[in-house]
């Protein structure tokens, strides 16, 4: 018998040992992942803050009740507003405290410190903003008892971050993190309301994009996507293409709020209603998300008994109702942005030339704190017009650049309004507190018990010496100044009108007669429409007639742009088996964008495909976040082909018929790609879903913790409805996080749901407990009455 070799041997040796060292080393591994999931569990099984009992909050000057309902809305009842804004603060901090600590950083550029170099570009981006430089240069303005609320309110806010650090019990999301949350301070809650004026801003970006488009494309293309075409538009094109100023890839790190975000709100007058008394509905639209924007409150003293809705990190309630009265908003929309192309000195780059000569910038050094990292300098540089925006993530520095000039930068004491909102009994003195709301400008409809309705767009919108700010404009010439505000008396106002019903929806607010400037960008029309159409014909309204109207489906895009698309495809000899079966939805469609439906997935698609098709192949990428409009201006092309006008997009694109069928085409491929070859079995909820994603969530597998499996969701962009979604996932993003419906025969109770509920904390009850009515038109009653509130709560006691 042969025997082995030295080498045979030692592999034999080797094989021997290798099952003995993977056991162990599977056994480690295991030990690893075991004690990772005890860790993890440990932390998200840490007690949840405390809702029924006795909490000592020693700056109290005497008790204050707590009574959390079945749908955690909290009802605070106290014997002085000191003491109710001061448990307000803790009770908002013991559900959203992580929620307020991420806003206050986004808004102020501090997210650095806390998840690293990431959001540096970010963080850069709001420090150019200002927002908390505005919040500062605002705290003057504000009464002693505005400022008595804001203190007590960080008070409470403090006592609960105490609290949760001396037990240990800081929301998880702090603990995987890292890090602990700083004092609140009433700089915090003013910076978190200039961030709202920031999220319904004012078109800067629109104005960047149209100075590209003269950069880049004919004079022809350019006005084509312009939302107002300019009196003599060739010599608006030739001024802007005399400044090079590339802005490709300038803004590829600004944050650009959701085009989509809006609001519905209307109120009808005692004469179309079942009790003579008027209704109100509002329903505003902003990111949805978890936790969600939107805190649901009850506030009594005896100054006050109010409840609604409010920003979390801020005291009071911004919309809802009191014992008298009932309002709610909607974004105007207004151009309160300039952009101001400015002149840099050759020699000092803080030179900026103004009426022939040099004036020095204010210069800002904001040390940026980076989580691991050293600090990074970054300096803000501010003209007589604002900041310089295009170099918030560009290091060098040009001739030309560009300034922004906003109302939000201006002292504002908004939360002052808010405040006498509260407390206001009937139109005269809720108008009064209007005179201290000043930005972002506002849509108000308002209702009274004693049957009045109101109309109010309130705001500072700006009157200018020259231009109207659809471009970007010289600012070293003088020319192009504000002069002032449209006098309060001038604002858009409506009383008690004849037709007994006040609705917007972000659409145009004024006729053609108007004296003043508002605005070149309106929402889409048709949700204005429906809810027009819907309340015009209705008589003897109710309470469930207001529900159902803001979860309407009905699609008028569809019902206009539909017959025009079907034409331009149905004769092509072009079309395929699967094109045909798409076009047999569509045919057959009523319209209504029905989560169970395929017409609105076919719709939907095809609509985003022709504007895929018009712009994506030629207009840069980095620029097509601050393409202001987008979906109006492809509605507005449609419009214009379809009455025998010419387009260059079109054109472009082998003229309409061409530019349909490749659209419809690609549109059901995707279609196929994503839901298979039967028609039959397409529709459109399993792409159109909702998942209230938390910030965390993007760190798998953070989403299996606080993310619950997506919800097929009805409705779209245009419906009553409002659902927008992420044009590659079909994520929803953006919709009416709350939704309110005020009787003023009845102001004791008001019908809310508040999307996906209202605690943050991931164990509560009340984290997504109101998903399922939020997505099938559901609401919760929340009572004034403590008879009737008291009964099924749990109560939470604050003593001194």
């Amino acid at each position: 018998m042969a025997t082995q070799t030295g080498v045979e041997q030692s592999t034999i040796k080797t094989k021997k040992r290798w099952p003995k060292f993977l056991a162990w080393s599977l056994a480690g591994v295991l030990l690893i992942l075991l004690a990772i999931g005890i860790w993890a569990y440990m932390q998200v099984m840490k007690p949840i803050p405390l809702v029924e009992g006795e909490v000592t909050l020693s700056a109290l000057s005497a008790p204050v009740s707590v009574w959390r309902d079945q749908s955690g809305v909290p009802h605070i009842e106290a014997s002085s507003d000191r003491d109710l804004y001061m448990a307000q603060g803790y009770v908002t901090a013991q559900d959203r405290l992580f929620q307020m600590d991420l806003s206050r950083r986004q808004a102020s550029g501090m997210l650095s410190e806390v998840v690293g170099e990431a959001a540096l570009d970010t963080d850069k981006f709001f420090r150019t903003f200002g927002l908390r430089r505005a919040a500062v240069a605002s705290a003057e303005l504000y009464s002693d008892e505005a400022k008595e609320a804001l203190e007590a309110y960080a008070i409470g806010v403090n006592a609960f971050i105490g609290e949760a650090k001396d037990k240990g019990t800081l929301p998880i999301e702090f603990r995987i993190l890292g890090y602990e949350p700083t004092e609140w301070t009433a700089t915090d809650s003013l910076t978190i309301g200039k961030y709202m004026a920031f999220d319904l801003g004012g078109h800067w970006e629109g104005q960047a994009f149209r100075y590209y488009l003269a950069q880049n494309f004919s004079d022809e293309e350019a006005l084509e996507l312009f939302p107002t075409y300019p009196e003599e538009g060739a010599l608006v094109i030739e001024e802007l293409q005399a400044y090079e100023l590339d802005l490709r890839d300038r803004f590829l790190a600004a944050v650009i709020p959701d085009p989509f975000n809006g609001s519905n709100n209307w109120v009808v007058s005692g004469e179309k209603t079942e009790t003579g008394l008027p209704l109100l509905a509002d329903d505003p639209h902003l990111s949805l998300a978890t936790p969600a924007i939107w805190y649901e409150s009850h506030l009594q003293s005896p100054e006050q008994n109010v409840t609604g809705v409010i920003f979390a990190g801020v005291p009071g309630i911004i919309l809802g109702h009191n014992e008298d009265i009932a309002w709610g908003v909607t974004n105007v929309g207004p151009d309160v942005q300039d952009l101001y192309i400015e002149k840099r000195n050759e020699e000092n780059a803080y030179l900026f030339e103004y009426m022939g000569e040099w004036e020095e910038a204010t210069v800002f050094q904001e040390d940026i704190k980076v989580k691991d990292q050293e600090d990074v300098p970054y300096e803000v540089v501010v003209t007589r017009h604002g900041p310089i925006i295009s170099e918030f993530a560009y290091d060098e520095q040009d001739e030309y650049a560009l300034s922004l000039k906003w109302t939000a930068h201006l002292p504002s004491p908004e939360l002052e309004a808010v405040l006498k909102f509260n407390k206001a009994t009937d139109w005269d003195t809720f108008m009064e507190a209007l005179e201290s709301f000043h930005t972002p400008a506002q849509n108000f409809v308002f209702a009274s018990t004693d049957g009045t309705i109101a109309y109010r767009a309130n705001g500072l919108i700006p009157i200018r010496s020259k231009g109207d700010s659809l471009i970007p404009v010289p600012g070293w010439t003088g020319e192009y100044e504000w002069e002032g505000f449209i006098p309060w008396d001038e604002l858009p106002t409506l009383v008690n009108p004849e037709k007994g019903f006040i609705a917007t929806a972000n659409n145009k607010i004024v006729d053609d007669e108007y004296p003043h400037h508002l605005t070149h960008t309106w929402a889409q029309p048709f949700r204005q429409q429906r809810i027009y159409d819907v309340l015009e014909n209705g008589d003897m309204l109710t309470t469930e007639d207001m529900k159902m109207l803001q979860n309407d489906i009905h699609n008028l895009q569809a019902e206009e742009m539909l017959p025009i698309l079907l034409d331009g495809v149905n004769e092509s000899s072009e079309l395929r088996e699967e094109d045909e079966g798409a076009l047999l939805l569509l045919s057959e469609w009523d319209f209504k964008d029905h989560k169970s439906l395929g017409a609105p997935l076919v719709f939907h698609l095809w609509m985003q495909q022709l504007s895929d098709e018009l712009f994506k192949e030629r207009i840069d990428e980095s620029m097509m976040d601050l393409f202001d409009n987008r979906a109006g201006a492809v509605d507005e092309i449609i419009r214009r082909v379809n009455r025998g006008e010419e387009s260059q997009w079109i054109e472009a694109q082998g003229g309409m018929e061409e530019w349909l069928l490749t659209s419809l085409q690609k549109t059901t491929d995707r279609i196929i790609d994503l839901q298979g070859r039967d028609a039959n079995d397409w529709n459109w909820g399993e792409f159109h879903s909702i998942a209230f994603a938390h910030p965390l969530s993007s760190v798998k597998p953070l989403h299996l913790l606080f993310n619950q499996e997506p919800t097929p969701l009805s409705g779209s962009r245009v419906t009553v409805m409002a659902a927008s979604w992420n044009a590659e996932t079909g994520k929803v993003t953006s919709g009416a996080g709350w939704r309110g419906v005020m009787d003023l025969a009845d102001l004791s109770r008001s019908e809310h749901v508040v999307g996906p509920g209202q605690s943050g904390h991931v164990r509560s009850p009340w984290y997504h407990n109101q998903i399922e009515d939020w997505t099938s038109a559901g609401y919760h009653k929340t009572l004034l009455n403590p008879e009737e509130y008291q009964t099924e709560s749990k109560q939470l006691l604050l003593t001194p």
